[in-house]
């Protein structure tokens, strides 16, 4: 049986583009009744965005899709008087309100926390902006680049020759809705609560909270984390390494995985070299050690070597592109992938990720594919009690 941690609680998901959404999409996974409320005419940005031009088109970009599935859509004029009545109706019937607008464009719209607290006491609500409600930087608009730049996270990206570098996807943006969907699954699971919470989720605090083993190099030993490119600043030989055939990642981090190494290139004599001897010392030579190894594994192709220190219990890796990585058989038979056959307005068969974990075996999903822009209106709008007559009076109107 397929378990639903959230089912029965809903949430609104008035965000855009991908740290709000993403979050949502995880709320989803896990039983919520996610509702987009959407902007009529255009919706949630990311509807324009992605590789296809025609989906973009079509108000169905993949980028939209990559984050939407599971959710229903509704498309309301927070603008229009009506339309915020329609909207207040709707948080009566919610657990959770999510929005990533500039901090303060809530409450000008009238529909702010202090304002929905008064129509549902007991709401979460969780707002998501780049630097936090409060702070010198609250007003500035924030992107994933600009984030990532400002936690010092391309700092230490790339080379020596070639930092600063950005990670090569919206990695700020991921960590902030992953980081909403946690504080938002909390708050809900709180036994005892009795009134609403309000959630402060800093796209930049966000991402430096993952930062930890940087950071604390700098707070507690006083070291400027520095770019190293594909080596790992704890030990050597950890890193990205040549073969005769492609690239392998080797994390030889421990000392009998570093001599098994050096048993299966055939040079046992580099474990007794007295600057290959400790880790401290195979830190402080890393690179005359790399100019040892690279030369020996010129002899075989990355498969070959990684299989031969797998067996001997030296933990390494090929470096997969994105296509090759979503086709080897660990992923693709887990589960990972969902598949939603001829997805309306998309018009073809469309796969998109799931989340990255089972729950009793069994990996979360959602039962629909991402909706159209407004596709579930009607029938939203009659849940909540409207009539034929109101709908068609909201739509004429310009409120939905």
């Amino acid at each position: 049986m397929v378990i639903k941690p959230l089912h029965g609680i809903r949430v609104l998901d008035l965000t855009n583009v991908l740290a709000g959404p993403f979050a949502c999409h995880q709320l989803a996974h896990m039983g919520a009744d996610v509702i987009k409320v959407e902007a009529r005419g255009s919706g949630d940005l990311a509807r324009q965005l992605g590789a296809d031009h025609a989906l973009n088109q079509a108000h169905m970009g993949v980028s939209f899709l990559a984050q939407n599935a599971g959710k229903r859509s509704i498309t309301i004029d927070l603008k229009s008087p009506k339309g915020k009545e329609v909207f207040r109706r709707l948080v009566r019937t919610a657990d959770v309100v999510m929005e990533n607008f500039r901090p303060g464009v809530m409450d000008r719209l009238g529909l702010g926390h202090a304002a929905l607290m008064k129509e549902n006491p007991k709401l979460v609500y969780c707002a998501i902006s780049g630097f936090g409600q409060d702070g010198p930087l609250r007003d500035l608009p924030a992107y994933d680049q600009i984030v990532q730049g400002m936690s010092g996270m391309m700092s230490i990206t790339g080379a020596p020759e070639n930092a600063p570098y950005r990670v090569g996807y919206p990695v700020a943006d991921t960590i902030g809705g992953m980081t909403a969907a946690f504080a938002v699954a909390a708050a809900l699971a709180d036994p005892r609560r009795t009134e609403g919470v309000f959630i402060d989720v800093s796209m930049l605090e966000a991402a430096m909270a993952t930062m930890g083993w940087a950071v604390s190099n700098h707070l507690i030993a006083g070291r400027e984390p520095r770019p190293l490119g594909n080596d790992n600043v704890t030990a050597s030989p950890s890193g990205t390494f040549k073969t005769g055939c492609g690239l392998l990642n080797i994390a030889a981090n421990k000392q009998e995985q570093f001599e098994a190494l050096c048993g299966v290139l055939g040079h046992a004599e580099w474990a007794r070299d007295a600057r290959f001897a400790d880790r401290h010392a195979r830190l402080r030579h890393r690179d005359e050690l790399r100019a040892l190894m690279e030369p020996a594994m010129a002899a075989r192709p990355a498969d070959e070597w990684w299989h031969l220190l797998t067996e001997a219990g030296v933990p390494a890796g090929p470096v997969y592109s994105v296509p090759q990585a979503l086709a080897h058989p660990q992923v693709a038979g887990r589960g990972m992938i969902a598949t939603f056959e001829n997805a309306p307005g998309v018009g073809r068969d469309i796969r998109v990720v799931r989340t990255g974990f089972k729950l009793n075996g069994e990996a979360p999903a959602v039962d629909t594919p991402p909706p159209r822009l407004g596709e579930h209106t009607k029938a939203i709008l009659g849940e909540l009690g409207y009539g034929s007559a109101d709908i068609e009076a909201l739509i004429a109107q310009g409120a939905i």
